[in-house]
């Protein structure tokens, strides 16, 4: 399952090769939201991994992006202790364009004709 969501670019870091085989990379959004007249802002940390790692090389910090990630959790057994981890793997990023964030499309208005009923012309 996939998930998006919109922030202010605020902090990418270098890759990091982790194995011969594996490398990551990580970048903080910045999300501001009104809750009850409050304003609460998070910060929240995704990592890109293997080719991904340089989709952040295009955006700047200060860039509103929006963020398509999957979550994914991991869990492991260490001096038989259970642990657990979370990550977010964007996957795509894309820049926002202002007021993009709030635009909603509209569906076409429909054909009538005299008798106020809607006209279908389409041929299926």
């Amino acid at each position: 399952m996939s998930f998006e969501i919109t922030g202010k670019l605020v902090a990418k870091f270098n890759i990091v090769q982790r194995t011969e085989s594996f490398k990551t990379r990580e970048f903080v959004i910045e999300k501001s939201e009104d809750i009850g007249g409050r304003i609460i802002t998070n910060y929240i940390k995704f990592q890109c991994v293997q080719d991904k790692t340089a989709i952040p090389d295009r955006f700047s910090l200060g860039d509103e992006i929006k963020v398509s990630f999957n979550i994914k959790g991991t869990k492991w057994v260490k001096d038989g202790k259970e642990n657990y981890i979370t990550n977010l793997d964007a996957w795509r990023l894309e820049q926002v364009k202002l007021g993009q964030q709030n635009q909603v499309a509209e569906a076409p208005a429909a054909n009538f004709n005299t008798n106020n009923e809607i006209v279908d012309d389409l041929p299926f």
